[in-house]
């Protein structure tokens, strides 16, 4: 059996497991059904979400290529890895699955990541006090403690925000993997 998830030996491993689409969206369709899935459902829901097409219009042909390749490459890795249990037909997420979330920030291709909102957030937050001290700002309308309320409503308004997106854009969470 292999070592908990959480290893800091693993960290490769985990990255390299889902540095691979079909793996991702494998673990996302067990995580969205939360029950045992066949091999032959989840060929056909990863085969629609590759080529962006619903199930019902896939040749065999598209089935047959990501049938046969989760087959035989992708759930045996997984398999590997203590993600999955897989009996030839049946695949089951394990406990370790649950510790993969935290190795993933799903960033929207119109988005920015969050460490780096947040860095220009601080920035942000770092000129509008460093003018304070440096009295450049004014504080004749807004006071000192206004400047401050303000900086932290951003912040913990952008708190709320990234936690609710952070929680939509979980594997599983939503129809189609993000």
């Amino acid at each position: 059996m292999a070592t908990p998830m959480s290893s800091d030996s693993r960290k490769g491993e985990i990255f390299d497991l889902l540095s691979n689409q079909r793996r991702r969206y494998t673990i996302h369709y067990c995580k969205r059904e939360n029950e045992p899935v066949t091999i032959g459902d989840l060929a056909e829901h990863v085969a629609a979400w590759e080529l962006d097409k619903e199930v019902a219009e896939l040749t065999s042909a598209e089935r047959k290529r990501v049938y046969t390749s989760l087959q035989q490459t992708h759930l045996p890795t997984l398999e590997r890895a203590d993600v999955i249990e897989f009996d030839d037909r049946t695949i089951e997420l394990t406990d370790e699955a649950a510790a993969l979330d935290v190795y993933l920030d799903v960033v929207p291709a119109d988005s920015i990541p969050w460490g780096v909102y947040y860095l220009g957030l601080a920035a942000l937050g770092g000129v509008i006090i460093g003018g304070l001290w440096l009295e450049v700002v004014p504080t004749g309308t807004v006071s000192e403690l206004e400047w401050a309320t303000l900086v932290f409503a951003l912040f913990a308004f952008s708190a709320v925000v990234h936690v609710v997106q952070s929680r939509q854009m979980r594997l599983g969470e939503i129809e189609r993997p993000p």
